[in-house]
């Protein structure tokens, strides 16, 4: 019988570290693909390498579909969390640092996996400072009961949102912003549209969008969207070339929104807008262009061709009415000349009066002495 068996350690620099926690509390209730893929992983983020699902497939003989499942169950299991695109296709995965501390940890800059494509590093563009509430350890248990009380309408419209259910990390992000920051109901909403509509579905950029929201000291949504405003660069983009310097007020900014909200236009269209109004007033410019850009959209412009088909349209439009107003010309001098012109007579409207005779002083004379 063999007795214990001692380990020694030969291990070289080029080596991926296995945190003791997963060894001990999540190694023995997964399977061979789940356990060789969360390796991998490791192995690919400590040598800041991508990979993507077929890869993974491919590396270790298993269908995607495998490779799907087994993320999804370190990400349910809050080792890792997962993020996609709008088309819902894997775009990163986040490795979640496991402590005896606690089970769920906040996620780390560094502890990044890049999957293909590469994400862009978070930026918000905003100021933050030291002076910050710090984040606590939630439990599960903890995060499980604030989702079936004071937390169920937001957890419920933050999936709605995301379109998808949250993972542990993500949940416990939006209760240290509902909880530790006093985030109301309605600021953390409009928070939420903020980052969708910024395409930042990253849970970092919204922890720090907040943190700042907080520094500010801003409670309501109306001063989160007039403190927004000052960071959109689309808006500011917009503003500069109208020829406006100043940074974009609360009614300024929800004016230019409304160009690529409600109407959905593009900056590339936006922008030839303001060329347009720019050499053509000096006065009024936010309005002018707002009439350009509905104009557009009720003639369903999207793109540079439409607008040049409605230009061509709109001078075809303007050479038309000139004819026109050149032919009515012609008949109108035609009528006039017919009722002030005699046929054969001079062009003179004095011809409508009787002329005299002229006076022979000869025979006037002989008359004269007959008589």
């Amino acid at each position: 019988m063999m007795g214990r068996v001692t380990i020694n350690n030969n291990v070289g620099e080029d080596s991926t570290y296995v945190s003791n926690i997963f060894i001990d509390e999540y190694m023995q209730d997964a399977n061979d693909a789940q356990i060789k893929i969360y390796l991998f992983l490791l192995r690919m983020m400590s040598s800041n390498l991508s990979t993507s699902v077929p890869d993974l497939a491919d590396k270790f003989n298993h269908t995607e579909k495998d490779v799907v499942r087994a993320l999804k169950y370190w990400e349910k299991k809050g080792l890792i969390s997962l993020e996609y695109d709008d088309n819902q296709n894997l775009t990163s995965i986040h490795m979640e640092e496991l402590t005896s501390l606690r089970k769920y940890s906040r996620r780390k800059e560094d502890n990044t996996l890049k999957a293909l494509p590469s994400p862009k590093p978070v930026e918000t563009g905003y100021e933050q400072t030291s002076s910050v509430p710090s984040k606590p350890n939630y439990s599960a248990a903890l995060l499980r009961a604030f989702k079936q009380s004071e937390g169920n309408g937001i957890m419920f419209i933050a999936e709605q949102y995301y379109g998808r259910p949250l993972n542990p990390t993500e949940m416990s992000t939006i209760y240290y912003i509902h909880d530790e920051l006093k985030f109301s109901d309605e600021l953390l909403d409009y928070l939420m549209q903020y980052c969708v509509d910024n395409h930042k579905s990253d849970f970092r950029y919204m922890e720090k969008v907040a943190i700042n929201w907080n520094q500010q000291g801003i409670k309501t949504p109306k001063q989160a969207r007039a403190e927004s405003f000052k960071h959109d660069g689309d808006i500011i983009a917009i503003m500069k070339a109208l020829g406006m310097e100043n940074a974009p007020t609360l009614k300024e900014g929800t004016f230019i929104s409304a160009w690529k909200g409600e109407l959905g236009f593009s900056m590339d269209i936006i922008m030839e807008a303001c060329d347009r109004t720019v050499m053509a007033t000096q006065k009024n410019r936010l309005k002018y262009c707002d009439g350009i850009l509905r104009n557009w959209h009720e003639c369903k412009v999207t793109t540079r061709e439409d607008i040049a088909k409605l230009d061509a349209s709109h001078t075809a439009d303007l050479r038309k009415k000139k004819e026109k107003a050149s032919v009515s010309s012609i008949y109108s001098k035609d009528r006039l000349d017919g009722s002030y012109i005699r046929q054969g007579g001079s062009q003179n409207r004095f011809n409508d009066f009787p002329q005299n005779k002229t006076i022979d002083f000869a025979e006037l004379e002989e008359q004269l002495l007959d008589n």
